[in-house]
């Protein structure tokens, strides 16, 4: 499940990432921003299954909450409002968002002890690596 996600995770490198948010329609300033940023993740899971996972970056953090799946409304950090669905599928988190026909797929999965996100639009991918915090 979620629990082996829980923790505070260091964006350590991040591939292709300038290429993926624009193919989501991110602009020019925002994409700069986001560039720079080194978010760190925070993930946790109260009593009653709801998930919390925070970016948090000098610029701005967000947050969403949800329940694994159960569909949602989300306000991207980029300032898409989308619907997500987030499930839990082979020990992966697999996060889709779907907003104006397009949709988005956000799979974070641990690997040697560090978080791997893979974010794919289109034919366009960019891989995300996290290290866990102490």
């Amino acid at each position: 499940m979620v629990e082996q996600f829980v923790g505070t995770w260091t964006l350590l490198s991040s591939e292709n990432f300038d290429e993926y948010m624009k193919a989501i329609g991110v602009g020019f300033a925002t994409r700069q921003m986001g560039n720079m940023a080194k978010p760190n993740l925070v993930i946790s899971v109260d009593d009653a299954g709801m998930v919390s996972m925070k970016s948090e970056t000098t610029f701005k953090t967000t947050e969403i909450k949800f329940k694994l799946n159960e569909e949602f409304d989300e306000t991207t950090a980029d300032g898409r409002k989308t619907n997500t669905l987030i499930t839990c599928e082979n020990g992966k988190l697999v996060q889709q968002q779907t907003w104006e026909d397009k949709t988005t797929t956000l799979e974070r999965e641990i690997q040697d002890g560090k978080l791997r996100a893979k974010c794919v639009m289109d034919d366009v991918v960019a891989v995300r690596i996290y290290e866990k915090g102490a």
